[in-house]
């Protein structure tokens, strides 16, 4: 059984998804808008991603959550979120106070309009929650199998029943209960935004720590997409776009970090690499110090050194926090839609409130961290690139269409992994052997550290490629086998449930569904009597679960196949 942090890391990975989506919405919001290029149906296409980011963390959570992404899962979330919403709208009582005055004939327009506007306000969870129900849903009753009269509405079919049933009871819930659920969000964000400086110290500080976890992502959505209230719009980064003068408090801060700081601690591991080596790392420091000042994207750099120097990896966190608190003492607010990088504070300058502010801070910021590197670095002979006892080979280039098979062969094979993912940054794996993954094949690969939350999670930092590499390693996995020499199962064989482990013959439907079952290609074919446990299966290496006509069809490996069948 996976663990609370185990459930939050997928949280955090499922996350991304939908986050994916804010660079294209807020570009497209801002180049629409009167003070770029004045295109109303430009600055309407973005804006209706921000009025829908409850939908889109629906589908987007409910796919990061299913364990093959297969559509029943976003379908399902969706099923949920409408029936959770609308659902929620019908049960609010609209206060006297808001149909004062009010025509009679235009009473029912506004009253759907009061109830929308609450709703919305806590959208983003309702979508997160929802999205949860169908990945979470699809997992567990995905293969499950139904009476004859009803089979038509069974397996996967049978996801987006049961998460309308729960977005039924959540709408209940949240209907009932919104008075409890609007003054708790209420007092959160008057709180946070009440903590003024602290609180932002404390939420950098954290938001840098998490980062080794993955948990950031969800401290970063409560922030961007909860806290604070301009017109109906909610999150400090949905009100920056909106036009709220006070928003950007939990944005600003990153942009000296991620603009100057790191890029200076780039040029830093740079000035104390061995001069031998210091041409061979400069092109790498190069890119990973770009990559943060244009885009913001950080992992790569922090990864660098977070685990050589635990202690310069806890200043970065309290000089994050720092920032944090200082731009907004400094009165500057800044926003982004991707990240703290320069596309984003060019894009965004208009809107910002004192966006030069930025450039003092940053000098500062980038002395500091090139001094603070520097000193580290040499004081404690610290092994960040160009620095190694032993170089870093870089390895042959690679062609681009056997990457995925390179990557998957450093991973031990396509039998030693049981879930391939990726978020912004890094790939996110379950292993079946921790042993048999080579650290070092990995590094030569660009691989810029290894983060092992548990015995079989494994998350590899590569940088903004990573989700175009899982997709490639899963080609890989999925392409046909090599063919073997040892001689195919017949069909006529049968299996026998004594050499097969007890949790597998369990989660088969137990030793009378299985005996006599056959195998063909890897397919272990079952009666329609079996009551199959597909998540259980999953786990003890099963490669898929497909309803067939007359029974089921369980994918393993041809090999482990054999081992179960008698003579």
């Amino acid at each position: 059984m996976k663990s609370i942090l185990q459930h939050l890391q997928s949280l955090g990975r499922a996350l991304m998804l939908p986050i994916a989506v804010l660079p294209v919405a807020a570009l497209l919001l801002r180049l629409g808008q009167a003070d770029l290029f004045g295109l109303d149906f430009v600055s309407a296409a973005g804006n209706a991603m921000f009025a829908n980011l409850g939908l889109l963390f629906a589908i987007g959570v409910a796919t990061g959550f299913a364990r093959d992404g297969n559509g029943a899962a976003p379908l399902a979330g969706v099923v949920c979120f409408l029936i959770a919403t609308e659902g929620a709208k019908a049960l609010l009582a609209v206060p006297p106070a808001a149909l004062a005055g009010v025509p009679e004939a235009a009473q029912a327009a506004v009253t759907a309009g009061w109830r929308g506007a609450q709703i919305d306000r806590v959208s983003v969870p309702l979508g997160i929650l929802s999205g949860i129900v169908g990945g979470l849903g699809y997992n567990r009753f995905s293969a499950i199998r139904l009476p004859e009269y009803l089979a038509f509405f069974g397996g996967r079919r049978f996801v987006p029943i049961v998460s309308g049933v729960a977005g039924l009871a959540l709408a209940g819930i949240v209907g009932a209960s919104f008075p409890a659920i609007d003054h708790a969000v209420n007092t959160i964000s008057t709180a946070a935004l009440a903590s003024g400086s602290a609180g932002l110290f404390v939420y950098g500080l954290l938001n840098r720590l998490l980062l080794v976890t993955g948990l950031h992502h969800i401290l970063n959505n409560i922030a961007w997409f909860v806290l604070g209230d301009y017109h109906g719009v909610t999150g400090d980064l949905r009100r920056f776009f909106a036009g709220d003068p006070s928003a950007g408090a939990f944005m600003s801060g990153f942009f000296p970090v991620m603009m100057f700081g790191l890029p200076a601690a780039c040029l830093a591991m740079y000035h104390t690499a061995k001069p031998e080596r210091r041409k061979a790392t400069g092109g790498m420091l190069l890119s990973l110090a770009a990559t943060s000042f244009l885009t913001g994207v950080t992992e790569p750099v922090e990864f660098s050194f977070m685990f050589l120097a635990p202690g310069l990896f806890a200043l970065h966190a309290v000089l994050t926090g720092a920032a944090m608190s200082l731009m907004a003492l400094l009165g500057s607010h800044l926003g982004f839609g991707f990240s703290a990088g320069l596309f984003d504070y060019v894009l965004n300058f208009p809107k910002a409130q004192r966006p030069l502010m930025l450039l003092p801070v940053g000098l500062a910021y980038a002395a500091i961290y090139y001094g603070a590197f520097r000193f580290a670095i040499v004081r404690f002979n610290l092994q960040t690139p160009g620095r190694e006892d032993e170089p870093v080979e870089s390895g042959a280039p690679i062609a681009a269409s056997e990457r995925g098979a390179t990557f998957l062969a450093a991973l031990g094979g396509a039998d030693n992994l049981r879930e391939i993912g990726a978020c912004t940054t890094r790939l996110r794996l379950v292993v079946n052997d921790q042993a048999a993954v080579d650290e070092a094949a990995l590094r030569r690969l660009g691989a810029k550290g290894f983060v092992r939350p548990s015995p079989q999670a494994l998350q590899v930092v590569l940088g903004p490629q990573a989700d175009q590499i899982a997709v490639e390693i899963r080609g890989a996995a999925g392409r046909p086998a090599k063919p073997v020499t040892t001689a195919p199962i017949q069909a006529e064989r049968t299996a026998d449930p004594a050499r097969m482990p007890p949790a597998l013959v369990a989660a088969l439907g137990g030793a009378g569904a299985v005996r006599g079952a056959r195998a063909i290609d890897g397919r272990l074919l079952l009666g329609d009597t079996a009551t199959l446990d597909a998540e259980v299966l999953a786990r003890l290496g099963a490669r898929g679960v497909v309803q067939v006509r007359g029974g089921w069809q369980v994918l393993f490996a041809p090999a482990e196949l054999r081992g179960w069948f008698g003579d």
